[in-house]
C-alpha cells in the first residue's frame, strides 16, 4: 500500500470517526441550553410574582388597606410571570422545529 493510499484511508477513518461524534456533542449542548431556558423560565415566574409583591406592598403601605392589593398583584405577577414562560416556550418550540427543518434539508441536499 502506497503512502498515498495510507493517508487517504486515514483522512476517510477520520472524517467518518467525525461525522459519527458530531450528534453526540450537539446533544450535549442540547441538553445545556434545555438547562438554562428552563433557570430563565424559573427567573422569570420569580420575577413576576416578586414584581407583584413590590408594586402590591408599596400600594397597600401609601393607602393604609389591608393586604388586598398584595395579594392582587401577586396574582397579576403570577399571571404574567406565566404568560412570558409561555411565549419562551413557544419561542424555544419554534427553534428546535426550524432546526429539525434545517436538518432535514440538509440531510436531503447531501443525498440527492
Amino acid at each position: 500500500m502506497s503512502e498515498q493510499e495510507r493517508m487517504k484511508a486515514l483522512e476517510e477513518r477520520l472524517k467518518s470517526a467525525r461525522e459519527r461524534a458530531e450528534p453526540e456533542a450537539s446533544g450535549n449542548g442540547d441538553h445545556y441550553a434545555m438547562g438554562n431556558v428552563a433557570w430563565r423560565m424559573v427567573v422569570e415566574l420569580v420575577a413576576g410574582i416578586v414584581i407583584g409583591f413590590g408594586i402590591g406592598m408599596g400600594l397597600d403601605s401609601l393607602l393604609g388597606t389591608t393586604p388586598i392589593f398584595l395579594i392582587t398583584f401577586i396574582l397579576f405577577g403570577l399571571a404574567a410571570g406565566i404568560n412570558v414562560m409561555m411565549r419562551t416556550a413557544k419561542e424555544v418550540r419554534e427553534k428546535q422545529a426550524l432546526a429539525k427543518e434545517t436538518q432535514a434539508a440538509d440531510e436531503e441536499t447531501n443525498d440527492g
